[in-house]
């Protein structure tokens, strides 16, 4: 499988940047705040409470972005009979199911 992702792009419109950027930039909060707790020696329970929260954020956004992917991308490379996006798409779910 040749996996040039790093040469494919993905155009999305200004409200799903913005809805995606709004996410991680949540995310990105949590991240702070867990780093925060540790400096101020919070309990190991609160710390994976919050650890939890981010995974799940992730997880959340990572469904998202592949839902669209499906819809988008996939859609249109299989309707332009690249295959090939079959096994890229094999991977991430592979990578998914870690």
């Amino acid at each position: 499988m040749d996996n040039n992702c790093c040469n494919k792009k993905t155009k999305r419109g200004d409200a799903e940047k913005k809805l995606i950027i709004n996410r991680l930039n949540r995310i990105n909060g949590q991240i702070k705040g867990i780093t925060k707790m540790i400096e101020d020696d919070a309990y190991c329970n609160d710390v994976l409470v919050q650890l939890s929260a981010v995974k799940n954020s992730v997880k959340s956004l990572s469904s998202h972005i592949l839902e669209n992917h499906l819809y988008t991308c996939v859609t249109r490379d299989l309707e332009n009979g690249d295959l090939d996006t079959l096994d890229e798409l094999i991977s991430l779910f592979k990578r998914f199911n870690q």
